[in-house]
């Protein structure tokens, strides 16, 4: 992978820049930030332009406001977290480019930040506008890029202004490329892809990519239902996305061709109506009134046995219910085990990192990476728009 230029070549001391941070951040009900990790993520290279003496305008997006002002999506329960973290006030422009952001770009002293209300509050942010693109970029006189979780958007904030301004890949983007480069280029074999969570016809192309890439696919989560239907195994009453036979028969084709190895589940965690008791059966005995849950105790077996003598493994999705203690187990007992596997291990996509920390497996994993759509695009090997646009280093 093409190394990016780096802020650390930036002459940044009294340059008006703009950042482009991803806080997407949980909120509480009550609109507080629930999990500042992506704040924290980001403090590497704006602690670097704070002592650089930067004028720093920090651009986000948070949630799908549809470019219309909703106040379920401000942006001022992030600076409130920020300015805590930081240690000093960070103002909040409310109208994005408006009087107020032009004024309060142009009143920062070296050292100091200021954030822009939420980009899809305008409607020019998704589509790409270019006069918003260029009404963003005269807010500033160079760009720095360090919201890896967008990358694989082509939008204003991540294609429109880096054309407009010098652009530079912050802290976080930079150590994302790099770490996610290791499953890309030449990873340590043998390597295990550990798939899980849902929407199968979604993530078919991240599935694809791993054949003839990785030595095994272990398969749980909704994920497995559709490979379990198409072998024939009826799955009681638990929602099995359908339209896909074509689609995993050649699948199936490919992976004999490619020589991967394809794990699914052989039993699983049950819910029954109307009981709060759960019952494991193996695949091919689940009663007509049952669902799915979670992967059972020896399919937990049989995936830790594929990751045994790993020594590259990529992970995404909960392998079962998560988020309900009951259903928590057979992903909390697979990714646990890792920690005693030596090797380079990864967790990325969507709710990922969240997961792992709920589950107390952080230290299972040598990188946890803070992208959800954009990191899965690049470990399959597509181009991300957002980083094409930055200079080569």
């Amino acid at each position: 992978m093409v190394a990016k230029r780096g802020i650390q070549v930036a002459s940044l001391r009294g340059r008006r820049v703009l950042v482009r941070v991803d806080f997407n951040v949980p909120q509480e009900a009550n609109g507080q930030v629930a999990d500042d990790r992506r704040i924290q993520e980001a403090l590497p290279t704006l602690n670097h332009l704070r002592a650089a003496g930067a004028r720093t305008i920090l651009m986000s997006h948070l949630g799908r406001p549809e470019g219309r002002h909703d106040p379920r999506f401000t942006l001022k329960p992030v600076v409130h977290r920020l300015s805590a973290i930081l240690g000093q006030p960070v103002p909040l422009a409310s109208d994005i480019i408006g009087i107020q952001a032009i004024e309060g770009s142009a009143r920062l002293a070296n050292g100091e930040f200021l954030m822009l209300e939420n980009l899809r509050f305008h409607p020019g942010e998704e589509a790409n506008d270019p006069a918003f693109a260029a009404a963003l970029a005269r807010l500033g006189e160079l760009f720095v890029e360090d919201a890896f979780g967008t990358l694989h958007r082509a939008h204003a904030s991540t294609v429109g202004v880096p054309s407009r301004l010098p652009s530079y890949a912050g802290f976080l983007v930079e150590r994302e490329v790099r770490e996610l480069s290791r499953l890309v280029e030449r990873p340590e074999r043998p390597y295990v892809a550990l798939l899980g969570g849902a929407k199968v016809a979604d993530k078919l192309p991240l599935l694809a990519s791993f054949l003839g890439r990785a030595d095994t696919v272990a398969i749980g989560g909704a994920l497995a239902f559709p490979f379990l239907a198409h072998r024939g195994h009826t799955l009681g009453a638990t929602e099995v996305e359908g339209g896909l036979e074509d689609v995993l028969v050649e699948f199936d084709r490919a992976a004999m061709g490619a020589k991967t190895e394809i794990v699914l589940p052989t039993d699983a965690v049950l819910e029954r109506p109307g009981t709060s008791a759960t019952d494991v059966v193996e695949i091919g005995a689940i009663p007509p009134d049952a669902i799915i849950r979670d992967i059972g105790p020896a399919t937990v077996a049989r995936f830790r046995g594929a990751l045994l003598d790993s020594r590259t493994v990529f992970w995404n999705g909960p392998l079962g219910r998560a988020e309900d203690p009951r259903f928590a187990a057979g992903t909390r007992d697979v990714l646990a085990h890792l920690a005693s596997i030596p090797g380079y291990h990864v967790g990325a996509g969507g709710d990922s990192a969240r997961i792992a920390q709920d589950l107390a497996v952080t230290s299972s994993f040598q990188f946890l990476s803070t992208g959800g759509g954009a990191a899965l695009e690049f470990v399959q090997g597509t181009e991300l728009p957002g980083l094409a646009i930055l200079p080569d280093a």
